[in-house]
């Protein structure tokens, strides 16, 4: 069994929830899980279950995200998927956040097709991970006149070891979103310290522990599920 689990992107200024990323877990040996490999879950799965929490959800937010990877995104089967299910949660609006690749061949005209495609039926993408991996500016900089948001993870660099240059890329990232109009989301938010950083630049939606977990959202019917 897969369910969505959810996780708030608060808009700070407003003082209110933005969107809700989407993160599928799979129910297995008593407890939720982070399933091994997300590209063999069924994409009509993963999509059944994001029109029924999207339609749910449609009083509270303006968004839900959605994670692709970049060969999944050009994947004409999967976003014929992705297309319908915008038409039946519509007016909530569909993210999908093209997550980076490592080694993928996914060439930046492929992703421009699809991006153009997914405008045209009233889907939003967001560049995920920016500033780690593959993700580098350059790399992505002929994508940003395409795109509506691009998110910059703090987790990443913790990760990474490089605490010391978050700072410096929030400066960086903050200009560019500014020069290209462009929604930043910063995820990772775990303390009041991180808070107060995003309020120096300005930052508007956020998203981390801070605001709050991950947890199950209960479609009706799910009563008896473990939360």
């Amino acid at each position: 069994m897969y369910r969505y689990f959810i996780q708030p992107q608060f808009n700070k200024f407003t003082n209110s929830v933005f969107g809700y990323e989407m993160l599928i877990r799979k129910w297995q040996d008593g407890r939720w899980q982070l399933p091994k490999d997300f590209a063999s879950i069924p994409i009509e799965i993963q999509t059944e279950l994001l029109k029924r929490a999207a339609i749910e959800l449609s009083l509270k937010v303006e968004s839900v995200s959605f994670n692709l990877n970049r060969t999944q995104f050009v994947n004409a089967h999967i976003n014929e998927a992705l297309i319908a299910a915008q038409q039946q949660i519509y007016p909530i609006i569909l993210t999908v956040e093209v997550t980076e690749e490592p080694n993928d061949h996914v060439t930046i005209d492929q992703l421009r097709q699809q991006i153009e495609i997914c405008d045209q039926h009233g889907i939003e993408i967001s560049l995920d991970d920016v500033a780690t991996g593959v993700n580098t500016l350059d790399h992505i900089k002929p994508l940003l006149t395409e795109v509506t948001e691009i998110k910059l993870a703090m987790q990443n660099f913790r990760e990474e070891k490089r605490d010391a240059e978050i700072e410096d890329q929030l400066r960086i990232w903050t200009q560019v979103a500014d020069q290209y109009q462009l929604r930043l989301i910063l995820e990772g938010v775990e303390n009041d310290a991180e808070d107060q950083l995003a309020d120096r630049f300005d930052i508007a939606i956020r998203q981390g522990y801070y605001y709050g977990k991950p947890h199950l959202f209960k479609l009706k019917g799910d009563q008896n599920l473990a939360g």
